[in-house]
């Protein structure tokens, strides 16, 4: 799945330009690397977003395609 359909679909962040504008803005790690919105995510890999001060790291568990929002805290793990 694409990163910037991850973002959206697991709520971190809460829409997809959005995502893609963090992306462009070289906001996002996948893995300690600059991503791209197109970056393919995958269960394990390691994403920071970072917006202003504050900074969030998550692991990778689960990719879907759609999730109901109380089951998208389920899709990542706080690092």
């Amino acid at each position: 799945m694409r990163l910037d359909k991850y973002l959206k679909v697991s709520r971190l962040i809460k829409r997809r330009p959005v995502a893609n504008e963090a992306c462009d803005a070289g906001r996002i790690l996948v893995n300690d690397k600059v991503a791209k919105a197109s970056l393919n995510i995958k269960p394990g890999d390691i994403i920071e977003i970072h917006f202003g001060d504050k900074m969030t790291k998550v692991e990778v568990l689960r990719v879907e395609d759609t999730c109901k929002k109380d089951e998208a805290k389920e899709l990542y793990r706080y690092i």
